[in-house]
């Protein structure tokens, strides 16, 4: 067995047991430093302790503190995992876990005894690893799942081999995909992205893999594919679930032989590309049922990454809040603050649609209460699963009218009961005020309609073409 990248640091006066420890250690393909106590004194300030994995500390013919020893150890921030192989007097049992100490270590120094040791060093530095989670900033929480989905992505970027990142729609697959991309050292190279469920069957292998002219009808002109244009970087296939099985084929071969060729063509092209893959079906369920072909889904599913679903890890919701603001700022869409009975609303929401509907939700409140403070009542009712903590403040206002999402209380001065609109004394922007306001009726209509465009239509009285093309001009989705 070859344990690769684990250092062992031997410091013992008995020359025999120093001799049998290494001997073991090599035997397990170790990389092995020994040292007596004298030459630890004289040299070990300069000793690089990052790559260690255990401590053997043995007998020391010197008056030394095994406590000041400790904490030498332990001195470049990180306390290292250490085995006593003989007895120290001076520290009690009790104190052993306090000291990073995991117990004795006994001759005769077997393969299964060292084995057992190595284990128990792996767990001990594993709990120890908080500081290893890269800072990623397109990456927000700091729930547990997400930490060990950073960490995940830092033991893999480096590495090129296939990646399948897992989760429901909207969890941020893509995100996850691009930051293995740029932690990797592929990251000088492009990143392409490809949604296999968004590319009709038939034009999917032209699509990734080119095609020469007069290939097939309406070919007027040679084309690169995807995989030509990732060259030197990441290729990444988006809902790899919903590709055909033809073309699970053809990938398959690209993958096993690092080739291909255009469509209608015969020159052979390398692909020097890593493939990463995402999708949020059951691919396993999918190769029972035989829609998947498992040769391809164990090619791809080299390194899995599961993204956690946002109704699992509520507790990171404050900080997407703050992190789509900062966006939807950047983006010059708006911004606006959570009352905090908004956000207990928002923390009781299922949340379907995950980051992506949470995303979704506060671009539509950007722009319908532009610097304003929402609160429940100006939540749309799905989303609303908290009582209004003040009823009394909206009765004041005296509308008479039920405060709805799209309430015209954040678009313009109070109206009196004629229905009349109040110009402010410093005057108004008489065009941007009429768009917000038509966004705001769009929004409600079609929150009342359950985004039937059709019906939302009729709601407000125009034609359906119509209302799409407002849609479009407002970048108003379809949910």
């Amino acid at each position: 067995m070859h344990v690769s990248g684990l250092h062992v640091l031997i410091i013992d006066d008995d020359a025999e047991r120093r001799t049998s420890l290494q001997a073991c250690c090599e035997f397990l393909e170790l990389e092995c430093h020994v040292f007596d106590f004298v030459t630890w004194l004289q040299q070990g300030k300069g000793f690089e302790l990052a790559s260690v994995g255990v401590v053997l500390l043995g007998e020391s013919s010197l008056p030394i503190s095994l406590n000041k020893l400790i904490a030498e150890l332990d001195g470049q921030g990180r306390m290292l995992p250490k085995v006593l192989v003989c007895d120290w007097s001076e520290l009690a049992p009790d104190d052993f876990a306090a000291a990073g100490i995991l117990g004795h270590l006994l001759p005769p120094f077997t393969y299964s005894a060292m084995l057992d040791l190595l284990h128990r060093c792996f767990v001990f530095s594993n709990g120890q690893n908080t500081d290893s989670v890269p800072e990623l900033e397109a990456l927000v929480g700091q729930n547990p799942a997400i930490l060990e989905v950073k960490r995940l992505i830092a033991q893999v970027a480096p590495r090129d081999i296939s990646v399948l990142i897992t989760g429901e729609s909207g969890t941020g697959k893509e995100v996850v995909a691009r930051c293995l991309h740029e932690q990797s050292a592929r990251a000088a190279g492009p990143f392409v992205p490809v949604n296999c469920g968004a590319i009709p069957g038939e034009l999917l292998e032209s699509e990734l893999f080119g095609h020469e002219k007069g290939a097939f009808t309406g070919a007027i002109s040679s084309r690169p594919g995807r995989f030509e244009l990732a060259q030197g970087g990441t290729l990444f296939l988006d809902e790899i679930g919903d590709m055909p099985l033809p073309m699970q084929v053809k990938l398959l071969r690209v993958l096993q032989e690092r080739q291909f060729e255009r469509v209608g063509g015969t020159r052979t092209i390398e692909a020097d590309v890593r493939i990463i893959t995402a999708t949020h079906k059951n691919l396993e369920e999918m190769i029972a049922q035989g829609e998947f072909r498992e040769d391809l889904y164990y090619r791809l599913n080299v390194f899995p990454i599961e993204m956690p679903a946002l109704r699992d890890r509520l507790d990171d919701l404050p900080l997407l809040v703050n992190a789509l603001i900062d966006r939807l700022k950047a983006q010059g869409i708006g911004s606006f603050r959570f009352h905090p009975s908004a956000i207990d609303s928002l923390l009781k929401h299922p949340w379907a649609g995950n980051v992506r509907e949470l995303a979704n939700l506060m671009e539509r409140l950007a722009i319908i209460y532009p610097g304003g403070v929402v609160g429940v009542s100006e939540l749309p009712p799905k989303f609303r699963h908290v009582a209004e903590p003040d009823p009394a403040r909206y009765d004041a206002v005296k509308l008479g009218a039920e405060p709805c999402f799209a309430d015209s209380r954040a678009l313009t001065p109070v109206s009196p009961a004629d229905g009349s609109v109040i110009l402010p004394a410093e005057g108004i922007e008489l065009k941007p005020f009429l768009e917000t306001l038509e966004q705001s009726l769009i929004h409600q209509a079609l929150e009342r309609c359950d985004y039937v465009v059709a019906r939302a239509a009729d709601e407000l009285g125009v034609r359906r073409t119509t209302l799409v093309e407002k849609m479009r001009k407002y970048g108003i989705s379809r949910q």
